[in-house]
């Protein structure tokens, strides 16, 4: 089945209640594990523009948070499930997220 690896950036308030709401939705799935992540720690930077509702932050002022880069491996079958899982938990009203398709081992040669 194809993995995908989604990323997610979220502030550190809120980084253990969207991990454990993808694994809730059935990410981090690896072998005979669940929940498997990979969090680092940073700062995201934003500026507010007139229309949005930040969680954090105003409108025109330039706004740095101590955010979370959390990664989930996840099949594609999943995949919906888990960013609206994500989303759904996410305090942001623009969640910053990637999502990278992933090769398996067995597919190298």
């Amino acid at each position: 089945m194809e993995s995908l690896k989604i990323v997610v950036f979220v502030p550190s308030t809120h980084s253990n209640k969207v991990r454990e709401s993808m694994g809730n939705a059935g990410a981090g799935l690896i072998g005979n594990y669940s929940d498997c992540s990979f969090s680092s720690k940073g700062i995201g930077r934003f500026k507010p523009l007139k229309g949005a509702t930040p969680f954090i932050g105003n409108i025109g002022e330039l706004e740095e948070v101590e955010e979370e880069r959390i990664e989930f491996t996840c099949t594609r079958n999943k995949a919906k499930s888990v960013i609206a899982a994500m989303k759904e938990s996410h305090p942001y009203e623009e969640v910053a997220f990637d999502i990278y398709p992933l090769i398996n081992e067995g597919d190298l040669k």
